[in-house]
């Protein structure tokens, strides 16, 4: 799983078991590797670049995941029976039909010699959908104890189940507005929210922030880099004149909590997970303006519930099952998401 934070490549090994129509899971081995400044280079300016290069980068890219998950293997004296991959996205535009995560499959089967799950989004896309949020089949299946299950990555999303319908939505970008923020002070994220705790919030930027349209359309929706780029990026450099960039970081951090606050119910329990479950002010914040239950499970699960479930889709796809909801993506129904590459012999 990588992510639109850039945080590194998340790898997991796990195991699901369905007894009784009812699916189990364990995490046995999970870690997340740093990429090397050649790769995040690729993956960045992949956004910027031509068909041809894009082309280019999707086998490298493939290629490097298998290097990746054979080093993990090798590491852990483990053989999976397959794997799944998210890919990186670089365009996410269901407005015009289209979306694009790049990490080609076949590479990555050639280079492990296992078969390959991937292309989660593309058909869903097909189906008039948004191809976003997707972790929603999990969040039912292996966490639907919880009344909500917000993640909190380079966007905020959130699902929950409303009248036996798993509804889920991106709500605001999260860490990618904060980590944008904190790059230009050279730091690549606010450990633990304390640049934002110490520092003052600008109320004329936060309006300005938290009246987007977005917040106001109705669901299904979802957030892409396009979005935040043309949205986000020209507001934050209207003010960046006139505040300091810890006020802006602190202002950042009020917003995310704000618009994560506002789609939460009160007293409800939300199971928070993602690398902004780690902001302990941002937390706090929510935890204030939501008067909910926020619910930090362990480190396994905070940073690698999405990797799972990305997994638990592959794992529905052999066993043709649908893996997408409807009523999460706004697709004509249901469907069984995920492309099948095995190995060249």
């Amino acid at each position: 799983m990588s992510g639109t934070s850039l945080d590194g490549l998340d790898i997991v090994y796990c195991c699901f078991d369905k007894t009784n129509s009812k699916w189990t899971f364990k995490i046995t081995v999970s870690e997340t590797v740093s990429y090397p400044d050649e790769i995040k280079r690729l993956l960045i300016d992949s956004f910027y670049s031509p068909a041809d290069i894009i082309a280019e980068n999707d086998w490298l890219y493939g290629k490097y995941l298998g290097r990746q998950v054979n080093i993990f293997c090798d590491k852990w004296n483990i053989q999976p029976d397959y794997i799944a991959s998210h890919g990186h996205t670089i365009f996410h535009r269901p407005d015009l039909s289209y979306t694009l995560q790049i990490g080609n499959g076949q590479a990555i089967a050639d280079e492990t010699g296992i078969t390959v799950i991937n292309d989660f989004r593309s058909q869903d896309i097909n189906l008039g959908g948004q191809g976003a949020p997707l972790v929603p089949i999990g969040d039912e299946l292996l966490f639907g104890q919880y009344d909500y299950c917000l993640n909190i990555g380079g966007f905020s999303n959130i699902s929950f189940n409303k009248a036996g319908k798993r509804i889920a939505y991106d709500i605001s970008p999260a860490n990618m507005l904060i980590n944008h923020l904190c790059n230009i002070i050279n730091l690549d994220y606010d450990k633990d929210g304390k640049i934002a705790e110490s520092n003052h919030v600008d109320s004329h930027l936060l309006h300005e922030l938290n009246t987007l349209d977005y917040y106001n359309k109705p669901y299904p929706k979802s957030l892409g880099k396009e979005w935040f780029d043309s949205n986000i990026i020209p507001i934050i450099k209207k003010y960046q004149s006139v505040l300091t960039v810890e006020d802006l970081i602190a202002t950042a951090t009020e917003h995310v909590a704000t618009q994560i606050s506002n789609n939460i119910t009160a007293h409800k329990t939300v199971l928070c997970t993602g690398g902004g479950a780690h902001n302990k002010h941002l937390i706090n914040i929510i935890r204030i303006l939501s008067d909910a239950n926020i619910i930090i499970p362990d480190d396994t699960i905070t940073d690698y519930k999405e990797a799972l479930i990305f997994a638990f889709m592959a794992a529905l796809r052999i066993n043709n099952e649908n893996n997408v909801f409807a009523t999460s993506t706004g697709a004509k129904y249901d469907h069984c998401a995920g492309i099948i590459t095995t190995p060249a012999n």
